[in-house]
C-alpha cells in the first residue's frame, strides 16, 4: 500500500475532482485512463504526452508497464513511474488502481460497490475519493501528540 503523505492525499483528491468535473476519460488511453488522470496530476504532463511516453518504447497498458518498470533506464515511461513512485506509490498501487482492485479500498466500499468496474469514471472517483480517505486515516493514526502533565497545584478549583 502506498506511504500516507499529503502530497499523495492531494493527488488522489484533485484526481477525484477532476474527474468529477469533465477531465477527458478514456481507459484505453495511456494518458487519460485511471493511472494516466493520476499521472497528469502528479507530473503535470499532459494526456497526450504520457500516451506518448507509453508508447515509445513499450506496449501495454499500466499493469504491464509497471511489470517492465526499471528505475534507472532513463526512459520517458520509467522517469513517469519513478516521479510516481517518489510520491509513495507502489508499482502494485498502480496496478489496483488501473483494475480499481486493492481490497483494502473496496472492503471500505458499501457492499453493492464493491465490485467497481474499472471503466467507469464514477467508479473510479469513488476509487480514488476512499483511497484517499484511508490514507489520510493512516496518516493521522501515526501523529502521536506528547502528552502533558498538568501540575495539580496549577489546576483551579
Amino acid at each position: 500500500m502506498a506511504t500516507p503523505n499529503l502530497a499523495l492525499i492531494s493527488a488522489l483528491r484533485k484526481t477525484a475532482k477532476k474527474l468529477t468535473t469533465g477531465a477527458p476519460y478514456q481507459w484505453g488511453h495511456m494518458g487519460s485512463c485511471n493511472c494516466g488522470n493520476l499521472a497528469q496530476e502528479v507530473s503535470k504532463l499532459s494526456k497526450a504526452e504520457i500516451h506518448a511516453y507509453a508508447m515509445r518504447n513499450r506496449q501495454g497498458d499500466w499493469s504491464e508497464q509497471t511489470d517492465a518498470y526499471c528505475p534507472v533506464s532513463n526512459q520517458p515511461m520509467d522517469l513517469l513511474i519513478t516521479q510516481m513512485t517518489e510520491i509513495g506509490l507502489t508499482t502494485t498501487d498502480l496496478k489496483n488502481l488501473e483494475k480499481l482492485s486493492d481490497v483494502q479500498v473496496l472492503r471500505r466500499l458499501p457492499s453493492e460497490f464493491r465490485y467497481l468496474q474499472h471503466n467507469q469514471r464514477d467508479h473510479v472517483v469513488m476509487y480514488l475519493r476512499e483511497w484517499a480517505t484511508l490514507l489520510e486515516e493512516q496518516l493521522l493514526a501515526d501523529i502521536h501528540l506528547p502528552s502533558f502533565e498538568v501540575e495539580e497545584s496549577l489546576v483551579f478549583a
